[in-house]
């Protein structure tokens, strides 16, 4: 992951000559972003899962279907490959009509319905996506021409636009590139969005270029630096000497308290809240015990680590999917913090005192933080996590391979309780299956309820079983719920981005061709 083939080096340098600004791009200014991170991971956006990937992929690629610029309501869905598109009366079979002249990045020509069909076969497949899961009820996707595509779905969905959006698997990929480079698309991708990659420089940054040829016009940026600079102290200390314009910001009332006071500097807090989790794998010791596992429940403090994230940027979990999403519930019987049970519940599974865990987690400052908050107080109830740190996207790869009993994992989805219920507890998102998500308790208790409203069209009753779901589930303590954190960026004021940012699906300020440095 973190060298280049020959092969990687030879595109990235054919790359560099195909994305040559003209010269009224070249004076354009350099967006220069700093982001938590130690790398990218996979920039394959069917495969970019993690916070850091999401917000620059959204930059390179643009789907079917897109949120409008900084908002998260379904409501305000609006066209941006497909300039228009019609159902039919059952709702099973839609009809995408292409803008014509939409250019891929580089040489690779004009986007066209073949482009489209293989982007969502792509997406809807395992070997080659994430987010394949999301898309088991295409029944087939068809090129009617080069500007008409047709899906049609063996069964309802809750909304399908939500999976041809501007996000996870409804990005559109170039079906040229992806075939001429194979596993390196990975660092080297293609789309028609308003930023080409030209290069990442391993553990340093990744430079994009202003795609001149743009649909919805020149971007009025010239490039963007994304800069991994994975130490917060440095990452802010390169901000407050004006070596960034942008930076990833911490959820944590302290940081942005401080940040706000910096002169000609703006703290943009916004949606989605990204809900943590701790997911108790229920297939393997200690948690194929119950009682473990609801011992850890009544051991955490939402209410503390609220307050100590601080009001303006969290807010407690109250289930196991997050709060405004709709099917939400708080009526679902969650384990409230009670010490004396926890320990309790401890002696009954036969450990009078206490336990010891081994957990792989994350160096992401901002996890690590809050893991650390969570370890300090399983330890009052005599549960003892053995912290095994490890560099983020190592952190990605392992925790899918069952190698931690215990996943803290933070994720803010499309919000309907749908998607986020079949990613994390659905039986068929069991990691280490073929079809496998981010199902990290191997719990598949709820299958019948999330299967049943998915095809529902009846409203009320899809709210029901979403509610009980979400009920046996925490019954089952397959997850414990913490606290959902707002996102959290700070930029110079002379940054505009062109639109107010309310939300955003891509985890982070989406730079469009309005976007510039005033």
């Amino acid at each position: 992951m973190r060298g280049f083939t020959k092969a990687a080096r030879a595109l990235l340098l054919a790359g560099c000559a195909a994305f040559a600004a003209p010269a009224a791009m070249a004076q354009a200014p350099t967006l220069r972003v700093g982001m938590a991170a130690q790398d990218v991971g996979r920039l394959d956006p069917h495969f970019a899962v993690s916070t850091i990937d999401r917000v620059v992929v959204a930059w390179m690629f643009n789907g079917l279907v897109r949120f409008r610029p900084g908002s998260i309501n379904p409501a305000e869905i609006e066209p941006d490959l497909a300039e228009r598109w019609e159902t039919s009366e059952d709702g099973k079979t839609w009809t995408f009509h292409l803008r014509r002249g939409v250019r891929f990045h580089g040489d690779f020509g004009e986007l066209t319905a073949e482009d489209v069909v293989f982007s969502i076969r792509k997406a809807a497949t395992a070997a080659t996506s994430a987010f394949a899961a999301d898309f088991r009820a295409i029944e087939a996707v068809e090129a009617v021409d080069p500007y008409t595509v047709r899906v049609r779905l063996r069964e309802n969905v809750p909304t399908l636009l939500g999976l041809l959006t501007n996000y996870s698997g409804g990005y559109i990929v170039s079906r040229r590139a992806v075939e001429q480079r194979g596993a390196d698309f990975a660092r080297s991708p293609i789309g028609t969005g308003p930023f080409a990659l030209e290069r990442v420089t391993p553990n340093q940054s990744a430079e994009l270029v202003a795609h001149a040829a743009y649909f919805r016009g020149a971007p009025q940026i010239g490039r963007i630096s994304y800069r991994f600079i994975p130490s917060d102290a440095s990452r802010d200390l390169a901000f407050q000497n004006r070596e960034l314009d942008l930076n990833y910001g911490r959820g944590d009332q302290t940081w942005v308290n401080r940040t706000r006071q910096l002169p000609n500097v703006t703290v943009d807090v916004f949606e989605p809240g990204e809900l943590a989790v701790l997911n108790l794998n229920t297939s393997i010791p200690p948690f194929n015990d119950i009682r473990i596992r609801r011992a850890l429940a009544h051991a955490i403090n939402r209410p503390e680590i609220a307050r100590w994230r601080g009001p303006d940027v969290s807010r407690e979990g109250q289930s196991l999917v997050p709060r405004g999403y709709l099917g939400f519930t708080a009526d679902n019987g969650l384990p409230q913090f009670d010490l004396a049970r926890a320990r309790a519940l401890l002696a009954e599974a036969g450990h009078p005192n206490g336990i010891t865990i081994r957990v792989i987690h994350t160096q992401l400052p901002e996890m690590l933080a809050t893991m650390q908050v969570i370890q300090q107080q399983l330890r009052r109830a005599g549960i003892t996590l053995d912290l095994q740190v490890v560099e983020h996207a190592t952190f990605h790869q392992q925790i899918r391979q069952n190698l931690s009993p215990l996943v803290y994992y933070s994720a803010a989805r499309f919000p309907i309780a749908d998607i986020y219920l079949t990613q994390f507890y659905h039986g068929r998102s069991i990691v280490q299956t073929p079809t496998a998500v981010t199902n990290f308790s191997h719990c598949n208790q709820a299958d019948a309820e999330i299967d049943a409203a998915r095809l529902t069209t009846n409203r009320e009753e899809q709210l029901r079983l979403w509610a009980e779901a979400q009920r046996k589930l925490i019954a089952e303590v397959c997850g414990v719920p913490l606290i959902e954190t707002l996102l959290v960026f700070a930029r110079r004021s002379n940054l505009d981005y062109g639109y107010e940012l309310r939300g955003s699906m891509s985890l982070g300020p989406l730079i469009t061709e309005a976007t510039r440095l005033r």
